[in-house]
Parts: C-alpha cells; sequence; structure tokens
C-alpha cells in the first residue's frame, strides 16, 4: 500500500465529511491536481471512516495498477512479433472479426458489452495469437478451454466466454462469405460440477441488515433496503430514475422500465413492483434527498452507463463484514423468492413480482395480475 489509512484524510464542513489525500508524486501526471477532495455526503463519523477506507483502498488499488502498467513485460525480447499465419487464408484475423462485431452490433450497447467482447477475444490470441478465423481447429479450442479451467474459471463462465467467441466469429463467417467451421462452436464442456451457489440470505439477517440501513442511513443502505424488499436485481434498482418511483398514488409503487443506460434482462422484466416495509422507507428517503439529480443512484448511474459492477463490489464487502456467512447482494433477490414461496404465494405472481421469465404460453396472455393483487402477496412478506 502507499501508506496506512489514517483519519487524518477527513475534514468537515458545513457538518458534512469530505475525503482529502494527496496524489502521490509518482501518479501525479495523471491528475489535474495534486490532491483528490470528495464529499461524502454524511454527517455520521462512524459512515464517514468506512466510506474514506472504501475510497483510499480504490485509489490504492488503481494508483497500483498505474505503476504496474509503466513496468517492463518480463522477457519482452522472448516474445514472438508475429505468428505464424496461413498463407493461404483469405479469411480475417479474430483481431479483425472483433472489430467487425463490435461495429455491427456494438452500436447502443453499454462499456460492458465491448469490454466483455474485447477481454474473451484478448484471452484467446495471448494463449492462440491472432491468427485467420478460419486457421484455429478443434484442438486449438479445446486447449483454450483447458486454459480456461487452469484458470479457475467456473465451466459456466467458460461457456459463456464460448458462446461471445462463437457469436464473433460466426458473424464474420456471415458477413465476409467465408466456407469453413468455426471452431469453437462443438468444443466438449465438462459437467458442471463446480457451480456457485448463491444462497438466499435467511430473513433474520435481512431484517438485522434492514435495521442497520436505516442506522446508517446513506445510499448505499437505501439501495440494500430497496431491493431486500422489492426483489429487483441489482442493476435494476442502480439504474432507476427518481420519476421511476411514485409515492403520490394510492398504492406506491416502483414502475421498473428499461433505460438507455441500464437495459432489463428479459421482456417479463418490465413491471410494477408494490412498496412495502424497508423497501418504501428507501425510496421515501431516495426522494427527500435533494441532490439535484435525476437519477436514484447518481453514485453509480450516468447517461452512458450504470456501473452496476461497481456498485455489486462494495455492497458485497459491506455484507460481508456484516453477517457472519458469506453472503452476497443476489442473495437478497433468492430470499425474495423464498419468503414468497414460504407464504404460499402463486408461482406466476411469484415471476411478474421479481421478473423472471415466464413458464408457459399461457402466462403470456393477458396483461398480468393487477397491482392490487400484487400489493397483497407482497405485504404478506
Amino acid at each position: 500500500m502507499v501508506d496506512q489509512f489514517n483519519v487524518s484524510y477527513l475534514y468537515k464542513k458545513r457538518g458534512v465529511y469530505y475525503f482529502s489525500k494527496r496524489v502521490p508524486c509518482d501518479v501525479r501526471s495523471y491528475y489535474k491536481s495534486d490532491r483528490i477532495v470528495i464529499c461524502l455526503r454524511t454527517k455520521s463519523n462512524v459512515s464517514a471512516i468506512r466510506s474514506s477506507k472504501s475510497l483510499y483502498q480504490k485509489l490504492d488499488d488503481y494508483w497500483t495498477s498505474i505503476r504496474l502498467t509503466k513496468m517492463q513485460v518480463p522477457a519482452k525480447h522472448m516474445l514472438v512479433s508475429k505468428p505464424p499465419l496461413n498463407i493461404n487464408s483469405n479469411a480475417p484475423l479474430l483481431s479483425e472479426a472483433l472489430t467487425t462485431y463490435l461495429k455491427l452490433k456494438g452500436e447502443g450497447k453499454n462499456k460492458l458489452f465491448v469490454r466483455t467482447a474485447n477481454r474473451n477475444i484478448k484471452y484467446v490470441i495471448e494463449l492462440l495469437g491472432d491468427l485467420p478465423i478460419d486457421v484455429y481447429s478443434s484442438k486449438d479450442a479445446s486447449k483454450f478451454r483447458d486454459y480456461l479451467i487452469d484458470r479457475g474459471l467456473l465451466i459456466s463462465s467458460v461457456k459463456r466466454i464460448f458462446s461471445s467467441i462463437r457469436s464473433i466469429i460466426n458473424l464474420s463467417i456471415t458477413e465476409e462469405g467465408i466456407s469453413c467451421i468455426n471452431a469453437f462452436s462443438k468444443t466438449y464442456m465438462p459437467e458442471n460440477n463446480n457451480v456457485e451457489i448463491r444462497k438466499p440470505i435467511p430473513i433474520k439477517d435481512i431484517k438485522y441488515i434492514q435495521s442497520l440501513c436505516r442506522e446508517y442511513d446513506d445510499d448505499l443502505r437505501w439501495l440494500i433496503a430497496l431491493l431486500s424488499d422489492t426483489g429487483m436485481r441489482l442493476g435494476e434498482g442502480v439504474g432507476l430514475l427518481k420519476s421511476d418511483i411514485n409515492l403520490n398514488t394510492e398504492i406506491p409503487h416502483i414502475r421498473l422500465i428499461p433505460h438507455p443506460w441500464r437495459r432489463l434482462k428479459t421482456k417479463g422484466s418490465e413491471r410494477c413492483i408494490p412498496l412495502v416495509g424497508a423497501s418504501l422507507w428507501a425510496c421515501k428517503r431516495i426522494l427527500e434527498y435533494n441532490n439535484d439529480s435525476i437519477y436514484a443512484f447518481p453514485r453509480y448511474t450516468s447517461p452512458k452507463e450504470c456501473n452496476t459492477n461497481s456498485a455489486s463490489a462494495t455492497l458485497n464487502k459491506w455484507l460481508k463484514e456484516k453477517l457472519i456467512n458469506d453472503y452476497v447482494i443476489h442473495g437478497l433477490r433468492h430470499s425474495f423468492r423464498d419468503r414468497l414461496r414460504a407464504i404460499e404465494c402463486p408461482s406466476e405472481i411469484i415471476d411478474q413480482l421479481g421478473g423472471w421469465s415466464l413458464r408457459s404460453i399461457g402466462q403470456g396472455y393477458g396483461k398480468g395480475y393487477d397491482i392490487n393483487v400484487l400489493l397483497k402477496w407482497i405485504r404478506a412478506l
């Protein structure tokens, strides 16, 4: 670490805490100023110390990454300047196939889509080289699969990476009119026996977390409380507009709709969720807090993107500090379904409240359950 955290990085202005840290000399050229000052938006000393520690750690990690990029690559003199190519091939290189894919399918997609495609192709190039797409063999694909597994990736993650690579290559095969087989199309995958099970959070722990949220009373805790009694996905909550929250109605509710910075996972994800308990409290606090932003959580949301990954890391870290077992924020969604099962809520209503995919064609007929019916069951939680 650059140096040890201490409370001297905090100061108060009009009762509100601020984080202040001088930028180290070796990364000074990356900043417009030699000092970083960030408003923590809290008057609580305990909350300010916790937030500043998190900020300090993130800055330290970022500065470390800058220092590493400045280092020379070990054994750089041993690298092959250009991998051997099949001179008889007229097919585009894998990197060129990626460019085509992003040009045709990346329009309007968020940064995560672009970053994921770039990362997956980078994995292939690092191991196998940047070759024409018709040069890769099924043996290469198997080697790549083993490489990912040896890195500790779950089979489910390996399958997602292969799916992305297949799509990128298939698009170029179609666009270029190439007569070849996609080497990554039929690679055998071992049994998915290493699935990471996301545990639902017990109701007693949910109640405890909800009480802590009221005690801390800041935007991060409002987000947790919001998810706890609505069953929303983290990205759905993070990407909300304040106008999506409707409190001045007979039944306070959230109208969950897609936005340019945050799409919804499925067609059934667009829905109306009655607000009760901790979620209703959280929404009141979100609207009461006047930060001149249209977003419910401007810390993570902007017109261009919704940074769900950052929110997930921060909230998961806090949950692990507060609960004995290793729970994650997505466990609240699992618990929401279990809580509805426990009161014998019909599965169709559960699916509608949580935005889960419909299980039959018949479920897609009609407009679904009225909000009054949804309220009856969600109140029973």
